[in-house]
C-alpha cells in the first residue's frame, strides 16, 4: 500500500501537555515520548502524531478528529469520568452515531460508532 498523499502524522495544539497525555493514555492506552517542555509525540498503534504546547486550544470550528468506538456508551461515560465535557450528546447520522467532547486541555474531539 502506497503512503503517497495519505495523512502521515497528526499534530494537535494543546494548552496542557500533561493533561492531554494523562487523558489519552487513560482513555485509549496511547504511548508517549516527551521531547522537551513544549512537545510530545504519541502512537495509537496505527498512526503517530504529536501534541504541541499552545497558548489556547484549537478552535471548535477547526479540524475535528473523530475516533472510532465499538462501544459508544462506554466511551461516552469514560470521557466524562476522565474529566472531559460533552459538547454534543450522542446523535444519529447516516453512517452511525457519535458524540463530541472537549478534553481536559480544552480541545474538541468526537467518537463515532457504526449503526447497531
Amino acid at each position: 500500500m502506497s503512503t503517497e498523499n495519505r495523512i502521515d502524522y497528526v499534530e494537535i495544539p494543546v494548552t496542557d501537555l500533561k493533561k492531554a497525555r494523562d487523558f489519552f493514555s487513560a482513555l485509549f492506552g496511547w504511548s508517549f515520548q516527551e521531547w522537551g517542555d513544549d512537545y510530545m509525540s504519541f502512537n495509537d498503534g496505527r498512526l503517530a502524531g504529536g501534541f504541541r504546547r499552545a497558548t489556547e486550544p484549537a478552535p471548535a470550528t477547526g479540524v475535528l478528529l473523530v475516533f472510532y468506538s465499538t462501544d459508544l456508551e462506554r466511551d461516552f461515560d469514560r470521557v466524562q469520568e476522565l474529566g472531559a465535557t460533552i459538547s454534543e450528546p450522542v446523535f444519529a447520522f447516516p453512517g452511525g452515531r457519535r458524540f463530541h467532547f472537549v478534553d481536559p486541555a480544552g480541545t474538541e474531539f468526537a467518537i463515532w460508532s457504526a449503526p447497531e
